[in-house]
């Protein structure tokens, strides 16, 4: 059992991050964040899509008063994403749940004061979001674009809330290779109680960031590192979220929804099992309750699998047997094995 390592609970409006919550996972819209109307549908689409905390860029003042209209329109926690102009964050202050810096780019110490301030008044928290790509130039010159760098200023900056007495913090440690990013969340992590927010950072379209951030996400999680997270693709919104899904489900941090086993493809198989696993994966995409199915092709592993399998078909030449936790209950053409299989796992997610 993966043992997660402790650190303070923070809220994000709503949604607690850190502690004994459950691993969060975001997304970020890619609209115009002024254009009020494109970000509400961006931001519902991802509530849609399982999202629980969701991210707006925040470049210039009118996004910055676009918030509060957004705010009004969503249900999801809002958090502002904050470079270069520290003003801007004290306007989204006004209406977001959490503000997020880059201390790379805001500069002048004062301004970080500033944003500080605002965030105690409102009770917000604040990210602290280290980027390898825009380090301060003080750690850049000493470290260079390395985890030691954003390590180093991770600490400075946490230790600067601190200091006026701000503890409401989450911290992220992005680069754009699973390495150094891996690498810098684990020198970090037992050096303070604040919880992480996990990605790898401009991981690209949708095949390289799953790879990307399966690797670098999972191993952390598998240590226990992390509270919430992101997986950035180059790509459709909702991508980002099933990917984040499958990575908390896959690495077992997160028990929910089917864990569908199935053959990869060989000469043994007996059936048209791409096409059976991608209808099952489709009529079952509803159900929320972690069960173990498989789908299973031939007679080599078919009966051995499906043996400790919640619900399992093993199929047969032109016929195949559905199995419910190791008992054959139905014996079947090939035609109807899929509406059955269907049937029994609705039928045993229904009595969980």
């Amino acid at each position: 059992m993966i043992k997660r390592y402790p650190t303070k609970k923070i809220f994000v409006g709503d949604v607690a991050v850190g502690g004994d919550a459950p691993i969060s996972v975001q997304s970020m819209t890619y609209s115009d964040t002024h254009n009020v109307a494109a970000t509400v549908e961006q931001i519902n689409r991802l509530h849609f899509a399982g999202a629980d905390i969701v991210r707006v860029a925040v470049p210039d003042m009118e996004d910055a008063l676009a918030l509060k209209a957004i705010k009004e329109q969503i249900s999801l926690p809002l958090v502002a994403d904050i470079h270069f102009n520290y003003k801007l964050a004290l306007i989204a202050a006004q209406s977001v749940d959490c503000i997020r810096f880059n201390p790379g780019n805001i500069g002048d110490k004062n301004k970080i004061k500033e944003i500080v301030k605002a965030c105690q008044e409102r009770n917000l928290p604040i990210r602290i979001g280290v980027n390898a790509g825009s380090l301060e130039k003080e750690f850049d010159d000493k470290y260079g674009p390395t985890a030691e760098a954003m390590v180093a200023s991770a600490d400075y900056n946490i230790k600067f809330l601190e200091d006026l007495g701000f503890s409401d913090i989450k911290i992220s440690l992005k680069a754009s290779d699973v390495q150094r990013t891996v690498e810098a969340y684990r020198m970090l992590r037992p050096k303070n109680i604040y919880p992480f927010h996990l990605g790898v950072t401009e991981a690209g379209t949708i095949f390289h960031a799953t790879v990307k951030s399966a690797i670098g996400l999972g191993t952390l999680l598998l240590e226990g590192i992390g509270d919430t997270m992101r997986v950035s693709i180059t790509g459709e919104l909702e991508e980002e979220i099933k990917v984040g899904r499958a990575i908390l489900k896959d690495s077992g941090v997160a028990k929910e929804g089917l864990n569908i086993i199935s053959c990869p493809t060989c000469g043994r198989i007996e059936a048209d099992l791409v096409t059976a696993v991608a209808e099952i994966e489709k009529r079952t995409a509803h159900i929320k309750t972690p069960l173990d199915v498989s789908v299973m092709g031939c007679v080599v592993n078919a009966i051995g699998e499906a043996k400790h399998a919640d619900v399992a078909i093993a199929y047969g030449k032109g016929k195949g047997l559905v199995m419910v936790k190791g008992e054959v209950v139905a014996n079947l053409d090939e035609k109807e094995l899929v509406d059955r299989f269907v049937h029994e796992v609705e039928d045993m997610a229904g009595k969980e």
